[in-house]
């Protein structure tokens, strides 16, 4: 519901105003003629309909929300499209030596590649401490606005590849890939329930804006989780164009850049060695170069007026000013607070999983089995069968409404662990295109597996945690670990194959042995340490409210302040162990006070 007033009052009040009008109407004396033609522009109709009103008032609203779902999802969609194919081709034209001796000679693009790598990859590692705090500060739908903007930033300093711009913007992208995906979670998950209540608005605990009843909005956040994953998984779609249909053509065969190649798959070790270290036929031109970047660049802007423009804001403006009037001390400390919750904690190993599978399968599996078998030409179909089986698969996801919610994570777990054991067998020979139908089966049940899980997880991190005071934190921890888990696949990297394997085995076990764990507890009812959001503590200067104390203080410097602190430590949810506070004293009042002071005097 919009800020500005209830709507339902509103119309409650309407109503009586037309009840006055046509009793004045009955009653009152005689109207004269301009009298009579004002009466009947700004009077009361009629043919007014209320109810009907109020109906096509909500039906707007729900389709707002439909629109913000959209937005999200493409622009989601297309930035990450972009980033990953603009990584892609930058990466493959540093590999070829004659690239980097015509066009950069001694500039060293190999060595700008590894740090470019490693700050996407490890500055994350600290998103935690950081994320929390920009989404409060900035608002939801502002931080993903920022975060696609800096995305954006990373494809414009392509256009001038020298240390001093790749590297920072990659910098940059490693710092907001945890925001970016804290916030876009929460927002999805805000958006299904704010068509819960645009959809129910007759409810009265919608309408008195209460809480909801436990489990009331599973459903749409599953269905709002499915749309927007059976999206997204196309950006790996998107992200093989510049493959298709510039870089391609520059392309030697598989039998030039496999020459050397002995072993795939099971028996390579980190990435296949053997591969030619010229894969040009020839050298695009860098006006074609610019043309690609520029494409790619209107995209990344179009994705960022997808945000600006079409996507709503995922709370009330008041809303917005309570959630970082906690304290930012308070805001800071929260995500580590609720890592004590058993929920979340059974959890970890299913989120480090999730961050090992999609790595695994963009480099591990599509170099080492894929590319060392049917050459890079024909990388981008595997990439794309993946992308797209994934983002058909994510339909799967809507069974959790019918079923227990174990099923799909159980299952997409299932379809990971079957094709692992399988991977570990599985040698492809070298340059042999008869592997490739095997090869983009595997990318497409994986694609299932990866469809189950992502859209798994976020639906059932929305459904444990519905207050809507929580789920940023809970997005961030997610993807925290998620940050981590690819953290670790970097430095992973020269380890053998069957190393890799083993690993990912043996996390998705004893991930679903976690989350099985996790939920039996739960079905016993085995109470949850859930930390207690404090309430808002505003601070307003000027004409409207003095507050004396400091909202960020989190020592017990006062008696009572020091309780309220404690009580933030609790395990109580937010309506129970609330303690009393000073109320503030209107700025009128106090001076008004000091005015019959003055005059006593």
């Amino acid at each position: 519901m919009e800020a500005g007033g209830n709507v339902y009052e509103e119309a409650l009040a309407n109503g009586a105003t037309q009840e006055g009008e046509e009793d004045g109407q009955m009653n009152g004396p005689a109207l004269n003629g301009p009298e009579v033609q004002l009466e009947e522009f700004v009077g009361a109709h009629g043919e007014y309909n209320e109810e009907e009103e109020e109906r096509k008032y909500f039906r707007r609203k729900r389709l707002g929300v439909i629109k913000n779902l959209l937005a999200a999802s493409i622009g989601g969609m297309l930035i990450y499209g972009v980033f990953l194919g603009l990584l892609q081709m930058q990466l493959i034209l540093h590999y070829d030596e004659t690239y980097r001796e015509v066009k950069y000679s001694n500039l060293g693009l190999q060595n700008i590649d590894s740090k470019m790598l490693m700050g996407i990859n490890v500055t994350p590692v600290v998103a935690l401490l950081y994320t929390p705090l920009l989404i409060r500060f900035f608002g939801t739908k502002w931080m993903l606005f920022l975060a696609v903007g800096i995305y954006a930033l990373f494809v414009s300093t392509n256009y001038w590849e020298r240390y001093y711009t790749l590297v920072p913007s990659a910098v940059a992208i490693g710092a907001a890939i945890v925001p970016l995906w804290a916030s876009m979670g929460n927002y999805i998950t805000r958006m299904a329930q704010k068509y819960y209540e645009y959809a129910n608005y007759k409810l009265e605990h919608v309408q008195e804006q209460k809480r909801a009843p436990r489990g009331a909005y599973n459903s749409y956040i599953i269905v709002f989780q499915t749309v927007f994953y059976g999206v997204f998984y196309l950006c790996f779609v998107c992200a093989q164009f510049p493959m298709l249909f510039f870089l391609k053509g520059y392309l030697y065969d598989l039998n030039h850049t496999l020459f050397n190649v002995e072993h795939c798959g099971t028996r390579s070790h980190g990435i296949f060695t053997g591969f030619n270290t010229t894969v040009l036929q020839k050298l695009p031109r860098s006006s074609e170069l610019i043309t690609v970047e520029s494409v790619l660049m209107g995209v990344a802007f179009l994705s960022m007026l997808l945000v600006l423009i079409l996507c709503g804001s995922a709370y009330r403006p008041t809303e917005e000013i309570d959630l970082r009037s906690i304290g930012w001390g308070n805001i800071f400390q929260l995500p580590f607070k609720h890592m004590r919750d058993y929920r979340l904690r059974h959890l970890f190993l299913f989120f480090i999983y999730s961050g090992f599978e999609v790595i695994f399968l963009s480099n591990d599996f599509t170099l080492n089995y894929g590319v060392c078998s049917i050459g890079l030409e024909h990388m981008a179909f595997i990439l794309m069968a993946y992308g797209l089986s994934a983002a058909v698969c994510s339909i799967l996801m809507l069974s959790m409404m019918c079923l227990p919610r174990q099923i799909p994570l159980l299952a997409g777990a299932f379809v990971h662990g079957a094709l692992l054991i399988a991977l570990f067998f599985w040698e492809p020979q070298p340059r042999s295109l008869g592997e490739a139908s095997f090869l983009y089966l595997v990318a497409a049940l994986w694609g299932l597996g990866s469809a189950l899980n992502k859209a798994g997880l976020s639906a059932l991190l929305g459904m444990l945690y519905e207050d809507k005071e929580r789920q940023d934190f809970i997005f961030t921890i997610y993807h925290w670990w998620q940050a981590l888990a690819i953290f670790v696949v970097y430095l992973w990297s020269s380890l053998p194959m069957k190393a890799k394997l083993s690993i990912l085995l043996l996390t998705l076990v004893a991930a679903v042995l976690a989350y099985l764990w996790m939920e039996h507890k739960v079905a016993q009812f085995i109470p949850h340490r859930l930390p207690k959001i404090p309430k808002p503590r505003h601070k307003m200067r000027g004409f409207r409210y003095l507050e004396e104390e400091n909202s960020d203080e989190s020592d017990p410097e006062k008696e009572d302040e020091g309780k309220e602190s404690d009580s933030s430590e609790g395990e109580a949810p937010n309506d129970q162990q609330d303690q009393p506070r000073r109320r503030n004293r209107c700025a009128y009042e106090q001076a008004l006070g000091e005015e019959i002071g003055d005059n006593a005097g």
